[in-house]
């Protein structure tokens, strides 16, 4: 499959020795599929899936004032995460809107690691490098070029990584993250993922990037299965958990998405809380639900959501058939005052299909 002439990962070789179907993500090569995505994705809710995911971006804020330069540049209050924990945030503009969510990690007392969604770690370096000059003690490094991403999301995860390393995995919280060697490679092993499983996100040099992969395909054996981007999508997706540029927009609040536990007000001023505030103790305009179809068509990104009276209420922000639930599943934003209504239904072509509203996620694994 040819597609523009964007970015390769370090591991893009791989990818097509191993006949990946290929495609242009957020401005880089990136396996969709490596066979079957169902299989791929059954793979990581049973067994384990592994995941090449260096088109992320990392971006290192480093020095005395960089806690206090992340608690003013993003929604969360970063300078309280104890080092070795990660936390899930966001980084919004001035209106509340939300220009990506992140994962921070704080890997010494001066050191965090930001981890953006590719298509937008541009945006954040520079919001990041703009808020920050505030803060004279605090440096803002884009270092997504030097490293790698791999991930082992599944069940057997662990034990295909124990093979590999000596490091504690065992005593690894999830959304914590340790230094070690994996199969001789310095790594940073994070206990987070983005499938809904437990797992881990292996951060390695750009140049470490294919031996890692190889040590990790020949320790998991006929229990590890690549995966592209299709599986991640419908993985993530069975887990509720939200994807940029749908669920989450600059048009989008946290508290819009369901997430504004995620807002710490009390840590003082960050860009984005003046408009927040004024929306915190408001009942929301709309609601990000689930629906589950009660047929076989499937809701797909921008279908109308319709209430009982027949008129659009709503819109569909993320739909796939569910290999777990298997039925069509999707995630979409419902307007106050059609929340309570039973009665929903998607617009697909002019029909309208019936779907069940229903608590999110729709999987939640087993510990």
């Amino acid at each position: 499959m040819s597609v523009p002439d964007t970015k390769k990962t370090p591991l893009h070789e791989v990818h097509e020795g191993l006949g990946a179907t290929v495609t242009e993500f957020a401005g880089y090569r990136m396996p969709l599929r490596y066979g079957s995505e169902t299989a791929e994705h059954q793979a990581v809710r049973t067994s384990a899936g592994l995941f090449d995911l260096s088109h992320m971006g990392e971006i290192f804020v480093t020095g005395p004032q960089a806690g206090a330069a992340l608690d003013y540049s993003l929604i969360g209050h970063l300078s309280a995460l104890a080092v070795g924990r990660a936390r899930y945030t966001m980084i919004c503009d001035a209106d509340g809107g939300v220009l990506d969510d992140l994962i921070v990690y704080r890997l010494a007392a001066e050191t965090y690691l930001i981890v953006a969604n590719a298509a937008n770690a541009a945006t954040v370096r520079s919001e990041l490098t703009a808020r920050a000059e505030k803060f004279d003690g605090a440096t803002v490094d884009d270092r997504s070029d030097a490293y790698a991403l791999v991930a082992v999301q599944g069940p057997k995860a662990q034990g295909i990584l124990g093979k590999l390393t000596d490091a504690a995995l065992g005593d690894l919280k999830y959304y914590a993250i340790l230094p070690g060697a994996v199969s001789g490679v310095d790594a940073l092993i994070a206990r987070t993922g983005y499938t809904g499983e437990d797992g881990f996100e292996l951060f390695v040099s750009a140049g470490d990037a294919v031996a890692t992969w190889a040590a990790l395909t020949e320790a998991g054996g006929d229990d590890l299965r690549p995966c592209g981007l299709s599986s991640r999508d419908t993985l993530r997706l069975e887990a509720g958990m939200p994807l940029y540029g749908n669920e989450l927009t600059a048009e989008t609040t946290p508290f819009d998405a369901g997430l504004g536990r995620t807002v710490k007000f009390d840590k003082g001023d960050f860009v984005g809380r003046a408009a927040l505030a004024a929306i915190a103790d408001k009942a929301p305009e709309r609601t990000l639900v689930g629906l589950v179809a009660r047929g076989r068509r499937v809701p797909r990104h921008g279908y109308d959501i319709v209430g009982s009276d027949g008129t659009p209420c709503g819109v569909v922000t993320s739909g796939a058939p569910s290999p777990t639930l298997g039925k069509p599943i999707a995630m979409g934003y419902i307007h106050a005052g059609h929340t309570e209504d039973t009665d929903l239904a998607v617009d697909i072509r002019g029909k309208h299909e019936p779907v069940d509203k229903v608590a999110l996620p729709f999987y939640r694994r087993t510990p």
